[in-house]
């Protein structure tokens, strides 16, 4: 297959599809002697596991990792699981921080009078 009918069976666009190559998230494909990338099944199915990982929220480093286990058939399942409690913890760390700073803007907005007068609590707060 081209990176057209893989990116489109796998849902990832050519460009992320060639940086995921470049980084080593997916093994170079073969070239044809025409010199495009000939991909296979197993591409399809690499690329659809990366998708899925980044919808999770997972990072490339992180996605890596993943990619390694999920060929490792040796490995233990606590490995994995390890690695997805602590992204866990990392994205309930990130919700308490973004609840923060949206109560800190409600608040700051409700006390902005938010008419013609120049002062502006927001502004000061960001001025600090």
């Amino acid at each position: 297959m081209n990176i057209g009918e893989v990116a489109k069976l796998s849902g990832v666009n050519p460009k992320l599809v060639r940086h995921y190559e470049s980084i080593g998230l997916v093994s170079k494909p073969i070239r044809a002697e025409s010199g495009y990338r000939l991909y296979s099944e197993k591409d399809i199915h690499t690329l659809r596991f990366i998708k899925r990982a980044r919808g999770l929220g997972f990072s490339l480093p992180e996605i890596k990792q993943l990619l390694g286990l999920w060929k490792n058939k040796s490995r233990a399942s606590a490995q994995v699981k390890s690695l997805a409690m602590t992204h866990v913890k990392e994205m309930q760390a990130k919700i308490l921080e973004l609840q923060s700073m949206c109560d800190t803007l409600t608040h700051l907005a409700k006390h902005c009078h938010g008419d013609h007068r120049p002062d502006c609590p927001i502004l000061e707060e960001l001025e600090g």
